[in-house]
């Protein structure tokens, strides 16, 4: 990951409301969730979790898709992933501390692709 996407990131998950987001659809898992539902879930007016859901995704953090009606978000576990070794590529001073384990998301290709 470029030091740049890495600053977008973290600059996007700077916000208590982003961050509430993220980890929602962390836990969801790859199915991911409807705007509504996330809504509900986090008690956000629809207006500020719009903008919430766009500054997200731009980041590359959120993966939307159409389903119907309904655009499901679901976090881009590839960007996660990418952003945590970025974070921790030179840990322990050089020294071995293990590799650190990546979440792998069900075979779900949306989770895979930036949005």
């Amino acid at each position: 990951m470029e030091t740049k996407m890495a600053i977008g990131a973290l600059a996007a998950l700077a916000q208590d409301s982003r961050l509430a987001v993220f980890r929602l659809l962390v836990q969801t898992g790859p199915a991911g969730m409807a705007a509504s539902k996330i809504a509900e879930q986090l008690g956000l007016p629809a207006s500020s979790l719009s903008f919430h859901l766009k500054e997200l995704t731009h980041a590359g953090l959120l993966a939307p898709r159409q389903d119907g009606r309904f655009v499901i978000y679901s976090a881009n576990f590839t960007t996660m992933n990418a952003l945590v070794a970025f974070l921790t590529e030179s840990c322990c001073g050089g020294n071995p501390c293990g590799p650190l384990p990546a979440c792998v998301a069900a075979a779900d290709s949306t989770t895979s692709q930036p949005g």
